[in-house]
């Protein structure tokens, strides 16, 4: 059982791999982060956007087209997914395409989320930027110092 009080912040990404070529370059990093504590895998999910539009979940199991092995993800199902959330994926990627959707905890921020929490602290606002908007955004500046 998860002691929710405990949690760190918890995260989503969705990754595309465009013509449905499954990569797992990415795989071996994910899982020694995984078993370094630093994540915790709560639900990842492969779904496949078929040619005529309709979408299929891809089971965690078998290999991708490198030969990274998926049975280490299977089970990894908290239920914080659901068809609403693949629905939408799905309208994001193009078709003949797979994707890769992962809700983790990062559990290194875990002790620090703890403290604030039992201090009386509420998270009232998070995001990401994009690498392509910091690039930006950095661009623009050496442009205005040029």
């Amino acid at each position: 059982m998860i002691n929710l009080t405990e949690m760190g912040p918890i995260d989503y990404m969705v990754v595309e791999f465009p013509g449905g070529r499954l990569s797992g370059e990415g795989l071996p990093m994910l899982v020694d982060l995984a078993d370094r504590g630093i994540v915790r895998v709560l639900d990842l999910v492969f779904i496949r956007k078929l040619l005529d539009g309709s979408v299929a979940r891809i089971e965690a199991t078998g290999r991708t087209n490198d030969g990274e092995h998926l049975e280490v993800f299977e089970g990894a199902a908290s239920g914080l997914i659901d068809q609403g959330d693949i629905d939408s994926v799905a309208d994001l990627i193009e078709q003949g395409s797979m994707a890769a959707m992962i809700v983790y905890e990062n559990r290194w921020a875990a002790p620090l989320a703890t403290s604030l929490r039992r201090n009386g602290a509420l998270l009232i606002a998070s995001g990401r930027i994009p690498v392509q908007a910091l690039l930006t955004a950095l661009d623009a500046a050496e442009a205005a110092a040029s």
